[in-house]
């Protein structure tokens, strides 16, 4: 983490994109109170198609498995009217 006063971002602020690009979080300053943070943009998703498709699979291959057992629509409807 880089901490920086607002003059000084304005001089370098070339250099402080860069170092987010490379992952690093610079906090730029006013009067030694933090104003403005900036965070690298994630560019990986968290989870690829592959790991989505693995588990929609998954829950419907559960879901295939467990039946409703009696009185159920009862409970589903118990609130509704």
């Amino acid at each position: 983490m880089r901490t920086t006063g607002i003059f000084e971002a304005k001089q370098n602020f070339s250099e402080l994109i860069a170092a987010v690009e490379a992952g690093e979080e610079v906090r730029i300053t006013r009067h030694g109170k933090e104003v403005v943070r900036m965070l690298p943009v994630k560019r990986q998703p968290v989870i690829t198609d592959e790991q989505i498709e693995r588990e929609l699979a998954a829950m419907h291959e559960l879901r295939s498995r467990i039946k409703p057992g009696p009185g159920w629509r009862e409970l589903r409807d118990e609130g509704r009217e």
